[in-house]
Formats: C-alpha cells, structure tokens, sequence
C-alpha cells in the first residue's frame, strides 16, 4: 500500500519549508549575515519560524503516514494532513510579523498541538484494537 494522503501532504509541507528556508537565506545575503543571526531582530524572527517549523513537521508526518498505513478512515487523514498544513501556515505568517502575541501565532500553535495529539491519540487507540483483534 502506497501512502497516497501523506504522501501528498508531505511534499506540499516541503513546499512551505523551502518557502521558509529561502526566505531565511535571502535575508542572510542581502544583510551580509553568515553564522547566527547578527543582532537583526527580523533575521531572528525568520530563523525562529524555519526552525518551528522543523521542531514540529516531522514528527507530525510520520505519524500521517503510520496512520495511513494503519488504515485510518482517510477523512481523518485528510483533516489531519491539512490541520497540520493550515497550522504551520498560520504559525509561519504570526510568528514572521511579530515576535509577540498574534492571532497567526496563537492560532497556529494551539493547531498544531491539537493536531499532534489527535493523531498521537488515533495511533494508540489503532494500536490497542489491533492489539484486541489479534488472538
């Protein structure tokens, strides 16, 4: 079985982190800032975003794809792969404008958590019916 759903996320979710790399490295050559950020507030703020974003993505992938070779209901699927996608937009464009407090921060964080979760919550209990089925 081909995982066809996360496969599919997986690679828009790669879009976005080259997005996030090349504004991260464009930044840096325009200001002339090799190692570290240099004390320039907005090179930190897209450095923080790219590394959120990695921080959180992979973990939230594999386990998209575990579920799917699972056999999870693939509206499920769908919800969590777009969730995760959705979130990490939401967080990208908060955390890039301001370094305090946004609706985008916020919003995309507490999505992200709750994705995680959901899916961390439909393993196990995959894994615990499996585990009933099996005699």
């Amino acid at each position: 079985m081909t995982p066809r759903i996360s496969l599919l996320i997986a690679s828009l979710h790669v879009l976005l982190y080259l997005v996030l790399t090349v504004r991260v490295v464009l930044h840096r050559n325009v200001h002339k800032i090799g190692i570290g950020t240099g004390g320039d507030e907005t090179l930190s703020r897209k450095v923080r975003v790219h590394a959120n974003f990695i921080e959180y993505v992979p973990l939230g992938l594999l386990l998209l794809a575990l579920l799917e070779l699972a056999a999870v209901n693939t509206t499920l699927l769908w919800t969590f792969g777009i969730a995760l996608l959705v979130a990490r937009v939401l967080h990208a464009i908060g955390l890039g404008g301001s370094a305090g407090y946004s609706f985008g921060r916020g919003t995309g964080a507490l999505l992200t958590f709750a994705t995680l979760f959901a899916m961390a919550a439909f393993g196990i209990w995959r894994f615990v019916v499996g585990a009933m089925i099996v005699p």
